[in-house]
């Protein structure tokens, strides 16, 4: 098998994984050629030094893809359309990432002639899964290779020996090493402490958060924002005009600093097990709210009802890293069905981790002032409720004459 493997795309990161998977691979496929590639989801900093890094540890070269207005605006916005949340707090920061990197993966490995994509997802985690579906439906005769289902390393700690043993620089260290993953999303922390669900998480202490501040260290005063939305899709901020990147940017600017967006959760992962994350979302909690707020004006309760049937389906495809599916396409297709009329404004104030509802418009909108009102009105004869009580309490009304006819039978 070794023999075979000339030429390997690795999706590399730069972190404990994939930096310790490059001199693996050559050291076990016959000194192999090894192609990085980062796909550019918004993890910023991380990506800085990256080039020097992968050709130092033995890689021919690095492409670096940017993929942040896709990301945002082709798989991120059409999520939030859904209000596809997983288990009621996952708002999938993780989950709608790997497709689209995995996606460019396969096209890359099939331009440069490769025999082989590697990753360096663990044989516990979701991403293993989400990175070779993505790869089944862009490249389906490519061979995957998956060190961490066949290598000796056991844990994180034997990889930083790895790492050391080899002259690998890592910008973690024994104490400090949670499990990250950053995007423009949002940035995931696992391991450590954070193993036992009875341990509260350290949001005030330095270093820990990244995207903003606990509640507790957020401002005193408000901060108010109003999104405006066209057919489900967020185009500005406060009045200015937003690509996706940007404007999730803003968001993520002003819930950081409010507190907002810190989900604890202990989640079902698809390969059977428990886990336990910390997620800080602070822009995407802001807008998967605000999308929620504009659909109550301008979504009819039964659409609204089926909707939101559907869209735990959609968290879990998501989830699953089913994107590339008929069924995802068809899921999306009824959701933007949905959409053509929300469209309108969302006022909220943002307070010490909290949302608060401060107003919401929309040309569309369903609310009808005249007849919710309780003062009087001309449009609601309010005599023509007891017909449709009649009728709509008529079998439990049946019911209960029928119980009592036969007990006193």
């Amino acid at each position: 098998m070794a023999k075979e493997i000339k030429k390997v795309v690795l999706a590399y990161s730069g972190g404990l994984d994939t930096s310790i998977i490059i001199p693996w691979l050559k050291e076990n496929y016959n000194n192999c050629e090894v192609i990085a590639v980062s796909g550019d989801v918004g993890q910023g900093t991380e990506l800085d030094g990256l080039e020097e890094k992968a050709i130092k540890t033995g890689a021919s070269k690095l492409y670096i893809e940017d993929l942040k207005k896709e990301f945002i605006e082709d798989y991120v916005y059409p999520t939030v359309q859904a209000g596809a949340v997983y288990e009621n707090r996952y708002l999938l920061g993780t989950s709608f990432a790997r497709p689209i990197i995995a996606k460019r993966i396969a096209e890359i490995a099939i331009k440069e002639g490769a025999d082989a994509i590697c990753h360096g997802c663990t044989g516990k985690g979701n991403d293993q899964v989400r990175f070779e579906l993505a790869i089944k439906r862009y490249a389906p005769d490519m061979e995957i290779i998956a060190p961490w289902r066949i290598w000796d390393l056991k844990s994180r700690k034997q990889e930083i020996e790895y790492a050391e043993a080899h002259n690998i620089p890592l910008k973690i260290n024994r104490e400090t090493n949670y499990s990250k993953d950053k995007n423009l999303w949002h940035l995931s922390h696992e391991g450590l402490d954070l193993e036992d669900p009875a341990n509260e998480p350290q949001y005030n202490k330095p270093g820990f958060l990244e995207l903003g501040v606990s509640p507790e260290m957020a401002p005193d005063k408000p901060t108010y924002v109003t999104i405006h939305f066209e057919k489900g899709i967020p185009t500005s901020v406060d009045g200015v005009e937003m690509d996706g990147p940007t404007l999730v940017a803003k968001l993520n600017e002003l819930g950081g600093a409010n507190g907002i967006g810190l989900a604890d959760l202990v989640e079902n992962r698809l390969v059977g097990m428990k886990s336990r994350g910390v997620y800080e979302t602070p822009g995407g909690t802001i807008l998967y709210h605000a999308h929620d707020v504009l659909e109550t004006i301008t979504l009819d309760k039964e659409t609204a009802r089926i909707k939101q049937y559907l869209s735990i389906k959609f968290a879990d495809v998501v989830y699953n890293g089913q994107w590339y599916t008929p069924l995802r396409e068809a899921l999306s297709a009824f959701v933007t069905e949905t959409q053509k009329t929300v469209t309108g404004d969302v006022k909220l104030k943002l307070y010490k981790g909290n949302i608060i509802n401060a107003g919401v418009t929309s040309p569309y909108t369903l609310y009808d002032e005249e007849v919710a009102t309780f003062d009087e009105d001309e449009v609601y004869n309010q005599a023509d409720s007891a017909g449709f009580i009649n009728l709509f309490g008529l079998p439990i009304k049946v019911r209960a004459k029928l119980e009592q006819k036969r007990n006193n039978g």
